[in-house]
């Protein structure tokens, strides 16, 4: 008998919320995190840590994120030590100012990752990641950092510039500092003008090349069945 995997328990409760009357076409990350709670036996700690759902028993932690396959995953306000000093040399045309941003950026997120570790004494923290396509939802998760190795990104992979202003519905879009990462693309979008958002789209490099492995799962929508009326649902719920 084919046992049957987390990946796979996770993906099935996940693929049933989207057969309620009220559901959106993605899931939410904050049910993600209950479902994933469920299925380990772990905890949501609904913080603004790196790690969102911690298991004490297998003293690991999952950082989770759940989007459309086309939204760019947000990482969270990048709180720079000495940003407008760092902010303001880069801007005068030195590529060692610029540099030294980008590594600030860098050492935030690595940094991020390392305080979870300790505070939650854990071995490893996975990235836990529901990505919705049009046709299909996949599932995956991927160890990010352990105690042993807790450096997430190297600064020295990542070159930096700053972005081209544009227009955005007449009025003109803040710039942002782009980080490249090791393929040539861009993984990071630091708007360190603005409301410090830190956008992450190398995450895209992380996604495995075929779902369906040990550590992966993925299901066609049209194999979810049709969705729950709402007339069945409020008789469910008036007999709980």
């Amino acid at each position: 008998m084919k046992v049957r995997s987390r990946h796979n328990e996770v993906l099935e409760l996940l693929a049933a919320y989207l057969r309620l009357p009220f559901a959106a076409d993605s899931i939410p990350g904050a049910f993600t995190e209950k479902v994933l709670a469920h299925v380990y036996d772990a905890e949501v700690l609904g913080t603004y840590d790196f790690a969102d759902v911690i298991s004490h028993r297998e003293r690991v932690g999952w950082q989770v994120k759940s989007t459309k396959a086309s939204t760019p995953v947000t990482w969270k306000r990048a709180k720079i030590p000495d940003r407008d000093h760092l902010v303001k040399a880069s801007l005068s045309g030195s590529s060692a100012a610029l540099q030294a941003l980008g590594d600030a950026v860098i050492e935030f997120c690595n940094d991020h990752a390392r305080e979870s570790l300790k505070a939650y004494s854990l071995d490893e923290i996975r990235y836990s990641r529901v990505i919705t396509h049009e046709d299909r939802i996949c599932y995956f998760e991927k160890t990010l950092v352990t105690s042993k190795n807790p450096q997430l990104f190297d600064p020295g992979s990542f070159t930096w510039k700053w972005s081209t202003p544009k227009m955005v519905t007449k009025k003109e879009q803040l710039t942002s500092l782009h980080g490249i990462g090791p393929d040539g693309t861009k993984w990071f979008a630091a708007h360190l003008l603005g409301e410090n958002q830190l956008h992450f789209s190398g995450e895209g490099s992380w996604w495995p090349r075929r779902f369906g492995d040990a550590n992966s799962a993925e299901i066609r929508l049209s194999d979810l069945g049709d969705s729950i009326a709402w007339d069945e649902l409020i008789r469910w719920l008036g007999s709980i």
